[in-house]
């Protein structure tokens, strides 16, 4: 199993980048659990609803905004794991996910390559997935395959599992994948259960989820039916769920970053609560690709010093709830 370097221990061995003091985040976790309860969470989809209503979340049926009251967010913060387990079909590259370990990931997901050898820029195809999976398997500083790309030359409608088998094929380590249904999601964690089955064959499926799923929330204060679908069922198989927000300041969040951290802290933490109403203890990693918005060319400010200062602040965060974090960079 491998477990990365720390960063900031007390002792000083390694880099650590503090934003805020504990009065600071005691002020954003309050401001974030009364948006929470009161100007609430858009839900498009009818489980989770009735997941919310039962649980004690107030409920409007007619405009699905659901307003979750502090005492739930709580409770699923006391259950869901500070460490988790990203499994690899090799056990030595088992990646632990917790607090101030640091690891790395490639970025997704590309729509387009230059072919290296015909020098045309394309879409990207199912030959392009097994190609990155085995540059990625490589390299040694990467701890798991995030889907780094898609088989635009398959059937979209089942493109995921073509994504999934040309990763699975050509890496030994964890892979990351992101469904945009409920059917593909169960469909990808058969296809997972079969491979763990060929390598453990005398262990429990459940120790070696050697897939997991990032799902995102739609920026402002969203949970739309494909995430709601991911999210139930990597609860519901025990899959860690990677739950990231990609609000972008002055876009779909508040052009001040203090109020999009307080944005983005909300739809990460609803996706949370989402799952622990599912199955109590389900893995999740409190997740972050917000960045602020380019208001010249109306593109993602992906590299700017605001992603860092936010990548951090969400590091902190997360932290603060004991919870792994998954952050982007630039």
């Amino acid at each position: 199993m491998r477990r990365d370097r720390h960063a900031g221990f007390t002792a000083g061995g390694g880099f650590r980048l503090s934003p805020f003091t504990r009065e600071e985040l005691d002020q954003i976790n309050r401001s974030t659990l009364e948006v929470m309860e009161h100007q609430g969470i858009f839900v498009q989809h009818d489980e989770a609803l009735e997941l919310f209503d039962k649980a004690g979340a107030r409920i409007n049926p007619k405009t699905k905004i659901v307003k979750i009251p502090p005492f739930m967010v709580r409770d699923a913060l006391e259950s869901a794991p500070e460490t988790v387990v990203m499994h690899a079909r090799d056990p030595r590259r088992d990646a632990v996910i917790e607090s101030n370990r640091v690891a790395f990931t490639n970025f997704g997901e590309a729509l387009n390559v230059y072919d290296i050898n015909t020098g045309v820029h394309r879409e990207t195809c199912k030959q392009d997935l097994a190609d990155m999976a085995t540059i990625i398997d490589s390299l040694d500083v990467i701890s798991v395959v995030e889907q780094p790309a898609g088989s635009h030359d398959m059937p979209q409608e089942v493109g995921h599992l073509h994504d999934y088998e040309a990763l699975m094929n050509n890496t030994s380590k964890h892979v990351v994948m992101m469904p945009h249904n409920m059917e593909i999601a169960e469909l990808l964690v058969r296809m997972s259960e079969i491979a763990a089955r060929a390598h453990f064959p005398d262990d429990p499926v459940e120790d070696h989820r050697i897939l997991s799923f990032l799902i995102c929330p739609v920026s402002p204060l969203r949970l739309l039916e494909p995430t709601c679908d991911v999210i139930i069922v990597a609860a519901r198989n025990n899959c860690v769920c990677n739950v990231l927000s990609m609000a972008m300041a002055g876009g779909s969040s508040s052009v001040h970053l203090a109020g999009t951290l307080v944005t983005h802290n909300a739809e990460v933490l609803s996706g949370i609560v989402l799952s622990q109403l599912v199955r109590r203890g389900a893995p999740v990693i409190y997740g972050s690709s917000t960045t602020a918005f380019d208001l010249r060319t109306g593109a993602a400010a992906v590299g700017s010093p605001e992603l860092g200062m936010i990548g951090a602040a969400v590091g902190a965060m997360a932290q603060y709830y004991n919870l792994p974090s998954w952050t982007a960079g630039g």
